[in-house]
């Protein structure tokens, strides 16, 4: 059989600055951690108000659940998201995909902080905030495939997971933001005010986030990687119909491992807030700072996951970190259930640091499984099936085994299977098959890539 000939969308181009990278470095985290901000502080708000605010009803529990559904809606809109962003991410470059996804982030984040509630105005509350929840998902499900890429296809060759972790600690960041500000909103206002209208505040505050994450992100220029695939004719017109033909398998396998990262961190930082204060009675405040103390155990975590995954190797990390997630998904909940503090922060830390030692070296590990000339598409599709299969619905599946069974036990079976689906995934994918970094080919002539990507729609037509 007649190998692929090398592609001139393999990795190649300038080699960026230091002062560039930096840049790079600091609109990745900063703007990942906005749009992370806007995205949690709905989780936050579905735990605490929005079910008395848009789905009235004399069952607390039902009020919950109705909340925790329209944040699901947001996972379902995420894979549209990253099929639109990495379409076009992939034919227009990665920089242009990062400015829209802001805008619509922050645009539907906005109006939420301005919206009726169900008793200003009936049926239409509910129906804008499903409306407002799935642009958010569009959104963030092109944010994560585009920040990534940036960072990654920036990195010297010896750094790839280190500068895609920036990007992944965007999310714990976002929490520990999106938090605070809920705690400090809740602390200076009375129950009342903060149920008219105080809610709202995080949601507001977003605009001028916006603002400033759009700066930093006019400021830094395309990725070099794109730029060479761009000026050597080597973009495909049709980025997913190439994807899903020659590149379907690592697209599943990725997904399927990418599945119990999401879900570990939406069941601490969201399903545990509601968990925490219904069902152990722990107050609301002490939750919120436990969430917090969470994430920012979960940074440094993160961090020590791409380090190691830069040392070793980025798969066998990974598949240590799933492997941490079935062994901790009981302890956990053992740990939680005791209702004090310093277990159920210790409970956190485990759980987080089986979610790290798969998010610290992940988006290196993905955006290394495609070429150039897809890679935002398969890099965002891949991670958003993750998203929505084991992140979107946690919360709800959490709720619903615990009104069910009336027990924690369920939840940790739950967790579990999603640890045994990742580490399965992992084991059977085959990494490291494309070198994205800016360090590539065109700068150092005597490296090829592992494996050549395939020739693009266009080189086929020539040959035709």
């Amino acid at each position: 059989m007649e190998a692929w000939p090398e592609s001139p969308a393999s990795p190649g181009g300038r080699i960026p600055t230091a002062a560039e990278r930096r840049k790079v470095l600091g609109a990745s985290f900063v703007g990942t951690a906005i749009e992370w901000y806007d995205f949690f502080i709905y989780g936050a708000a579905a735990a605490l108000i929005f079910g008395p605010q848009f789905f009235p009803t004399e069952d607390p529990l039902a009020g919950t659940l109705a909340a925790f559904a329209t944040f699901a809606v947001g996972f379902i809109a995420r894979p549209i998201g990253g099929l639109l962003t990495g379409h076009f991410g992939d034919r227009l470059g990665r920089k242009k995909m990062l400015l829209l996804t802001m805008l619509v982030m922050g645009g539907a984040t906005v109006a939420i902080g301005l919206l009726p509630n169900y008793a200003a105005i009936g049926f239409w509350a509910p129906l804008l905030l499903v409306v407002f929840r799935f642009l958010q998902g569009l959104g963030v499900g092109g944010e994560w495939g585009g920040a990534v890429l940036m960072a990654v296809e920036y990195s010297p060759r010896r750094q790839r997971a280190f500068y895609g972790s920036f990007p992944q600690m965007g999310l714990p960041v976002g929490i520990i933001v999106s938090n605070l500000v809920f705690i400090l909103v809740t602390a200076t206002l009375a129950p009342e005010a903060f149920r008219a209208w105080g809610w709202r505040v995080p949601f507001l505050f977003s605009a001028l986030l916006i603002v400033v994450a759009l700066y930093l992100r006019l400021r830094v220029e395309d990725s070099p990687v794109f730029e060479a695939a761009r000026d050597s004719a080597a973009v495909e017109r049709f980025p997913l119909g190439t994807l899903f033909r020659r590149h379907w398998k690592p697209v599943v396998l990725a997904g399927l491992a990418s599945v119990a990262p999401p879900a570990i961190g939406y069941l601490y930082s969201v399903y545990m807030l509601s968990y925490g204060t219904r069902v152990l009675g722990i107050p609301q405040p002490t939750m919120l700072w436990l969430i917090v103390g969470g994430a920012v155990i979960h940074l440094a975590t993160v961090l020590m996951g791409a380090l190691l995954a830069d040392r070793y190797a980025q798969k066998p990390v990974f598949a240590a970190g799933a492997a941490v997630v079935v062994l901790t998904a009981f302890p956990f909940f053992w740990l939680v259930n005791t209702g004090r503090g310093g277990p159920i922060l210790l409970a956190f830390g485990l759980v987080l640091l089986g979610q790290s030692l798969m998010a610290g070296p992940q988006a290196a590990l993905i955006a290394e499984l495609f070429p150039t000339n897809v890679r935002y598409s398969g890099t965002s599709v891949a991670y958003q099936i993750g998203a929505i299969a084991g992140g979107g619905f946690a919360p709800l599946i959490a709720t619903s085994l615990y009104a069910r069974y009336g027990s924690s036990t369920p939840i940790s079976v739950y967790v579990m299977a999603l640890g045994a689906l990742s580490l399965g995934a992992i084991l059977m994918l085959r990494v490291g098959g494309y070198d994205a970094s800016s360090e590539s080919t065109a700068a150092d002539p005597d490296r090829t890539p592992s494996r050549p990507s395939p020739p693009t729609t266009t080189e086929y037509e020539e040959q035709s």
